[in-house]
């Protein structure tokens, strides 16, 4: 069956979207598309694919092993290929995955780089000292952001995860929180938040259940997406949470992101000596995930590295 390998790829990347991939996601799935379009255009001079035998398989291998001297620059453009021929397969243009037993190199963790522990406190101070300074939707949104903060640093959550919260995902914990994270491969698990969430967390809450009062508006995510002027939607997207990070790292002159704020959470949990069966559950990551890296930078570092939960702050 014909068919516009372009076009298919745009609409692989637009079901990516809707899934809730964070826009650099996105972008990376694109680039490696990119990088097998140029693939084909240097061996047949055309986009055209009836077919893609074991044999084109193996050519592509060996370009991908010239082309990138990371294993794991190689093993992503595998996956996202790979996942764009279960696409194809699912819409019946190939009658099987011909990328399914093309052996790819194991992965290999980077070391961690989490936000120093000063930094953490610096930037929940500022966070909480926007709630003061502001009013109305802006107060809103800047607690929204603390409960972010907490989300991250407080529960180890991916950006991922916070896209999919609900009210009903903060479970009550005799005096202390509880965020359920579900899981579509699965069964929902829940990590405990810290003292500090509490107050920030009920103060978010009021406001919001306020502004939904007043503007008669219905909502049952925990975040949401707004500009300067109303509440657009509920739920905040991966790609929403990562502005924030971007803006954050403008105003304090910081390299954190997401992803950094978490590795500090690890590195806190690792300091309170939670077992390390406990950590990965925690991160919804498998039994066998490693994670000698967060030790091996804490031998090196100690006392570089001493994290700990947040202290709880004034009320508002």
């Amino acid at each position: 069956m014909d068919f516009n390998l372009l076009d298919k790829q745009q609409e692989f990347l637009k079901l990516l979207e809707r899934q809730g991939k964070s826009f650099n996601t996105v972008k990376n799935y694109k680039a490696d598309l990119q990088c097998f379009n140029t693939f084909l255009i240097d061996k047949q001079e055309h986009l055209k694919i009836k077919s893609f035998s074991s044999t084109q398989v193996q050519e592509y291998s060996r370009y991908l092993d010239e082309k990138y001297g990371s294993p794991n620059s190689v093993r992503r453009r595998v996956q996202a290929l790979r996942l764009f021929f279960d696409y194809l397969l699912g819409q019946n243009l190939f009658p099987e995955n011909p990328l399914k037993k093309m052996a790819v190199s194991p992965k290999v963790l980077d070391n961690p780089e989490p936000t120093p522990f000063p930094e953490v406190i610096k930037t929940y101070k500022l966070l909480k000292k926007r709630i003061k300074d502001t009013e109305g939707l802006q107060q809103l949104v800047n607690a929204r952001n603390v409960v972010i903060f907490h989300l991250i640093y407080g529960a180890g959550l991916k950006v991922s995860d916070l896209a999919k919260l609900s009210f009903g995902s903060i479970l009550k914990d005799k005096n202390s929180y509880r965020v359920m994270v579900e899981h579509p491969k699965r069964d929902p698990y829940s990590i405990p938040l810290p003292e500090a969430f509490n107050k920030d967390f009920l103060f978010y809450k009021n406001r919001l259940q306020d502004y939904q009062r007043q503007e008669e508006l219905e909502m049952e995510e925990l975040l949401f997406n707004a500009n300067p002027y109303k509440i657009l939607s509920g739920g905040l997207s991966p790609r929403g949470t990562e502005l924030f990070f971007e803006e954050l790292r403008r105003e304090m002159k910081t390299e954190m992101t997401a992803k950094s704020l978490r590795q500090s959470c690890i590195f806190k949990w690792l300091n309170m000596t939670v077992s390390h069966t406990t950590i990965k559950e925690w991160l919804g990551v498998t039994p066998s995930y490693s994670l000698e890296l967060y030790l091996e930078e804490l031998k090196k570092d100690p006392a570089g590295k001493v994290f700990q939960d947040l202290e709880v702050e004034d009320d508002q």
